[in-house]
């Protein structure tokens, strides 16, 4: 019963010293101790291991018990001070808490007599700030009533001097006099309810009618509508009336400026009636000197009547444009069937003369005052080369006169341009009309100097250039746009666009196309005889010299068309307008040009591949079976060579200019030549052993030529492109393949199967059927043949499409370098 009893307060005791990781860590920062008795995680069997770690050292347990009877001693005498330290705690902290109240009710006495004074003085300020608060009130009404009075007083007084001044027409006392009353009369909008300040408010617009009324008749006595000249000139009362209109309703102002301009201009509108001579375009320049000569007039007489800020000279001028705008449509409209292109073009060149010296001389302040008037939109500026200074074009000019045009008539910073010319472009058609017609002789003159000059000579500087007749189509093409783009950017340039591609068209076909030599159908070849005497000049190429260097020509200024058509596309869409740049389109002319290229150079690859066609013919048709020994290269490469050397050399130095075009010729001829040597080389049949090593050397030495083919002849050696050799190395390799194949006896047969499939990867039956014909075998070994052949075949895995599709790994360029080099050697020990 004791140890039970023993056990279960050893546990309570455990219970209630267990504390939580939160409060143990806090008493381990204030009491950090390195005790084993003090760690939370204490075991006492650990301990005492600890202690008595041998059985030895249980020698000294009586020494570590008096020790630990010794620290709970002192334990106890520390705990027994706490706990009676506690027992006056209670007492003492009631007592703090009690003075605390205390202190508490004395502060909140405090703070309200505090609060009790704080509202007494409040009251004591208001009462001493009443008195004074009336007197602001008082203040600021008597100040207000014032100056209310002296503005009344100023009101009335200066409606009496206003309408006094009136009667007597002092204008630049009124002008000074009637802007303060204004001002005065601002002030009293909010007592207009008061029957005398109402009184004087119409007083002060009766008065502003009256000098409205007074001064318009004054005008209309100095200046009369109908306009004699009779007036004697300025005077300082309509000077300073113009002061009083400017503090009129700006209706006044308007009506004086347009009684004045109306008059000033009347003479104008009699002079150049519909029915004048003078009022037709021949003598347009006539109403601009006219214009002129008023404009000095004006500054001479009136000049310092009107206020500057007025702008009347640039008002008048603006009005005179508005005005000869109006009677030239109205002419043009009547008289349309006598028009012509010189005529409108001289209108249009001195009406635009005219903008630009209005530019030059005002600012065009006055142009959105116009109804319906707007400043034209800025022109980008030019960025493409097709175009040079512009300042050398109006050199071009047949007529002496031209020279005193404006270099840019459509200045990006030009407010008057099309003022006046507007009303000439529903008239463009002549000038397009005429263009076209003009377009249509040029283009034959071209066909008719061509014809007459005949084709580019070789061995001159004609050979192979850009026809002279390519650049004098797009100077004048240069011409007519900007010329146009002066007249207008709206639908003409569109109509000039449509012309434009209507005559590269036809450059392209009658000029270019038209002039490419045409293929004879006759063959014109060689015989196996007279190859193999290979006599040198006995073949002729289907093109002479001269044609080639026409084809060249015309290759070059078709390349030379389709760059420049491209700048013209993009100059023409910075000289219209945005709203029509998606209407200019010159890509079929283009791809016309493109087709004249193609053409140019199919034409140089089939006269050399015809030239080479004989011999090729004779290859075939040569007796392999019986050749005996290995010799030099055969007469039939020593022909195609022969070919090769007279044609490239002459098209690479006529399109020195155009390089991209003659490796795609060379490009081309190799892929129409190296087939066409493999179908001739199948039909070499049946061929021997030394036949086949003849025929492989020949076939290198092709290969070598071929390689060397776009600097063949030339001083200058120059690395063949390498898109070009990789054609001619896979090409060429297939045929020295074959041939291989070929050399390769056909015992056993499984053998040479399996070579074939090696060397030439190719799984179809016919292929290997001409390898059979021309090894010459028997058609029952041929049958053998081919049924082992298509059991040999691996079995490819599926295409995409579902259909077998082989391919074989062919030897590298340099593999087959090596054994050609080694086949070399020999033929070399052979003929030794």
């Amino acid at each position: 019963m004791m140890e039970d009893e023993e056990l279960e307060f050893v546990e309570d005791l455990e219970s209630i010293l267990h504390l939580t990781p939160e409060v143990q860590l806090a008493i381990e920062q204030v009491f950090p101790s390195q005790d084993p008795l003090d760690r939370a995680d204490f075991n006492a069997v650990e301990y005492i291991n600890t202690l008595f770690p041998t059985e030895q050292s249980l020698a000294n347990i009586d020494e570590v018990v008096n020790n630990i009877r010794l620290k709970i001693r002192k334990l106890d005498d520390n705990i027994r001070t706490v706990v009676r330290g506690q027992t006056n705690v209670g007492q003492d902290g009631r007592q703090a808490l009690e003075e605390a109240q205390k202190a508490i009710q004395q502060l909140f006495g405090k703070i309200k007599d505090i609060k009790d004074k704080a509202e007494k003085s409040e009251q004591m300020v208001k009462e001493i700030t009443r008195d004074i608060k009336q007197l602001d009130h008082a203040k600021r009404h008597l100040t207000t009533s014032i100056t209310t009075l002296n503005h009344l007083h100023m009101l009335a007084g200066g409606v009496d001097s206003l309408e006094a001044m009136t009667r007597k027409r002092q204008y630049g006392e009124v002008a000074n006099l009637l802007q303060g009353v204004v001002n005065v009369l601002e002030h009293f909008q909010k007592y207009m309810g008061i029957p005398q300040i109402r009184q004087l408010s119409e007083r002060v617009k009766a008065a502003q009618s009256e000098l409205g009324t007074q001064i318009l008749a004054d005008f209309e006595e100095t200046f009369p509508a109908q306009g004699s000249k009779k007036s004697g000139g300025p005077s300082i009362v309509l000077r300073d009336a113009c002061l009083v209109a400017n503090v009129l309703d700006p209706r006044i102002k308007q009506e004086i400026i347009k009684k004045f301009i109306r008059q000033h201009l009347s003479e104008y509108m009699v002079l150049f009636q519909e029915n004048q001579d003078v009022a037709w375009l021949d003598k347009i320049d006539r109403r601009y000197a006219w214009i002129k000569r008023q404009l000095v007039d004006y500054e001479e007489k009136y000049g310092r009547m009107f206020p500057e800020e007025w702008c009347m000279t640039e008002r008048i001028a603006v009005e005179f444009c508005h005005i000869t705008r109006t009677e030239l449509t109205k002419l043009m409209r009547t008289r349309a069937r006598e028009i012509e292109v010189k005529l409108l073009l001289f209108a249009i060149q001195r009406t635009t003369n005219f903008e630009g010296l209005l530019a030059k001389r005002f600012s065009g302040c006055t142009l959105n005052d116009g109804p319906g008037q707007k400043k034209p939109e800025t022109p980008l500026e030019p960025t493409n080369p097709f175009l040079e200074d512009e300042s050398g074009e109006d050199n071009v000019s047949e007529k002496d006169d031209d020279l005193d045009r404006p270099k840019k008539p459509k200045a990006p910073d030009n407010p008057f341009h099309g003022i006046v010319s507007k009303c000439f472009e529903p008239h463009l058609y002549v000038y397009i009309e005429s263009q076209d017609k003009n377009l249509g002789e040029l283009i034959d003159r071209f066909v008719a100097d061509f014809r007459a000059q005949g084709p580019p000579k070789s061995g001159t500087d004609e050979g192979g250039a850009v026809l002279p007749s390519c650049a004098d189509l797009f100077v004048y093409y240069k011409k007519c746009m900007v010329q146009c783009s002066q007249l207008s950017t709206g639908e003409p340039m569109i109509a000039l666009t449509t012309i434009f591609q209507k005559y590269l068209r036809e450059y392209a076909w009658k000029i270019l196309s038209g002039n490419l030599p045409k293929t004879s159908t006759n063959s014109g070849g060689l015989t196996i005889s007279s190859l193999l005497k290979e006599k040198e000049g006995s073949e002729v190429a289907k093109f002479t010299v001269e044609e080639l260097c026409l084809i060249c020509s015309i290759l070059s200024t078709a390349e030379y068309c389709l760059a420049t058509t491209l700048q013209l596309e993009e100059k023409l869409k910075e000289k219209v307008d945005k709203s029509l740049m998606e209407r200019i389109n010159l890509s079929g002319e283009m791809d016309t040009f493109s087709t004249v290229i193609s053409n140019s150079i199919q034409l140089l690859v089939q006269d050399l591949d015809a030239a080479c066609d004989p011999a090729l013919t004779a290859m075939s048709k040569m007796p392999w079976q019986s050749v005996e020994h290995v010799g030099d290269q055969s007469p039939y490469v020593t022909s195609v060579i022969m070919h090769i050397k007279q044609n490239v050399p002459i098209i690479r130095d006529n399109l020195a200019s155009t390089r991209k075009y003659f490796t795609q010729f060379c490009i081309k001829f190799t892929n129409s030549f190296i087939p066409k040597f493999i179908n001739h080389l199948f039909r070499c049949k049946p061929i021997s052993m030394v036949g086949a090593e003849q025929l492989l050397l020949d076939t290198h030495s092709l290969k070598t030529v071929l390689l060397d083919l776009p600097s063949i002849g030339s001083q200058v050696v120059r690395k063949a492109p390498a898109s070009y050799t990789k054609i001619v190395v896979k090409g060429m390799t297939r045929a020295e393949m074959i041939l291989k194949v070929v050399m390769a006896p056909h015992e056993p047969s499984v053998v040479f199967v399996d070579n074939y499939i090696k060397l030439l990867a190719d799984s179809n039956p016919e292929t290997f059927q001409k390898i059979l014909d021309m090894k010459g075998l028997k058609r029952s070994e041929q049958s053998t043949m081919l049924e082992l052949f298509r059991q040999r075949l691996p079995t490819p895995p599926s295409g995409p499409d579902g259909g077998p599709s082989l391919s074989f790994s062919a030897p590298t360029p340099e593999q087959e370098s090596s054994r050609i080099r080694k086949l070399e050697k020999l033929i070399k020990k052979r003929i030794q």
